[in-house]
């Protein structure tokens, strides 16, 4: 028989469970769980001082609100991905306590108040984004519903998004939240998805001025200690997105001019976390899982007979392993973030919609 949680939903022990619904189970155990919390904003008032729940009503469990927006993805992307989910019962009843009006009226004025602007931004609001998209995409009418209720606050959030764009100066190139190119390129995925015309011109143009003349990334240099993202490779996944594979192939022979033609997959030793219930060491478990789908990515960007594309798909089964085997629910450090990592990269999200090939 199932055993009842603590919030009395009915839960299918975890020997029974599919590794998509295992990395659903981590999240539906965050998603409404309100602390640990992490709360990310300039305090104008005595009124900034409020329990999550109450600044965030819909995005305020796992840990910080970017977690609990790819969370929510999370439980979206496995009823899109796995119509035979022990857990589809549990998922659905979740969302609906997450996607109401009222909630999402409360999100939009957390987010219009003074000095929000900036507020999760690229990195939160780039997953938010992919949730719109996973949403889009459904042929479901719960999600279809759940879709148009988030519309007013995915408006304002893209109108910020563009705003903000022709302000930027130089990309962002580090390996945590701020790195511009994981951001852009979920909000280009996103762009594409819905049709937006104005935001996939104004990314792609930033996209080419950015990075089109990039040459030797010192890939060598990496990781840092507390990256889950890879500045080059995110960069090189990027750039796939908008570039024919003939003209990403010479790209990236100046930008990483070292990729072996052998199809090993030595030329990229995966990061390794000591302690992971440190918050910070924890990331490079999730360096793993994001540089496996960046070398996917970057592999279906080539030609089909392009020498290094082995070597890539090698290097990224290596990460994968690696990545696959540290999502549990030992330390919620890594439980609150890192199965919606792993769901990305198992649904191979960043290859299919949007227009590319699976």
């Amino acid at each position: 028989m199932p055993e009842e949680s603590e919030t009395g939903m009915s839960e299918t022990t975890d020997a029974a469970l599919s590794l998509s619904d295992r990395f659903a189970r981590l999240a539906l155990d965050c998603v409404h769980r309100e602390y640990p919390n992490k709360i990310s904003h300039v305090m104008q008032s005595d009124e900034d001082a409020r329990a999550p729940r109450e600044l965030t009503p819909a995005f305020y469990g796992c840990f910080d609100w970017h977690s609990s927006v790819h969370g929510h993805w999370l439980l979206v992307r496995t009823l899109n991905t796995a119509p035979d989910s022990t857990l589809e019962d549990e998922i659905r009843t979740r969302l609906a306590q997450s996607f109401t009006p009222e909630n999402i009226e409360g999100e939009l004025a957390y987010y219009q108040r003074e000095d929000r602007a900036s507020f999760e931004r690229p990195y939160g609001i780039a997953w938010f984004l992919q949730l719109i998209a996973e949403l889009e995409e459904s042929n479901d009418p719960q999600l279809a519903e759940w879709r148009e209720t988030l519309r007013p606050l995915e408006a304002e959030i893209v109108a910020n998004t563009m705003d903000w764009l022709p302000k930027l100066s130089y990309p962002i190139r580090l390996g945590t939240h701020n790195q511009t190119a994981f951001a852009f390129g979920l909000m280009l995925d996103y762009a594409r998805t819905v049709g937006d015309e104005a935001l996939e011109a104004a990314l792609t143009d930033k996209i080419r001025g950015f990075h089109l003349e990039d040459v030797n990334c010192p890939i060598g240099y990496e990781p840092s200690g507390e990256d889950f993202l890879s500045p080059c490779l995110m960069e090189a996944d990027l750039m796939r997105r908008i570039l024919e594979p003939q003209e990403f192939a010479a790209w990236l022979s100046g930008f990483l001019p070292d990729l072996p033609e052998d199809g090993s997959a030595n030329w990229l030793a995966p990061g390794v976390v000591l302690d992971p219930s440190d918050g910070k060491l924890v990331h490079l478990d999730g360096v793993n899982l994001s540089r496996a789908w960046a070398l996917e990515g970057m592999a279906a960007g080539l030609p089909d007979d392009d020498p290094r594309r082995a070597g890539l798909l090698a290097a990224a089964e290596v990460h994968k392993e690696a990545g696959i085997a540290a999502v549990s629910d030992e330390h919620y450090s890594g439980s609150h973030w890192l199965a919606s990592f792993a769901t990305y990269l198992e649904t191979r999200r960043g290859l299919t919609g949007a227009g590319r090939a699976d």
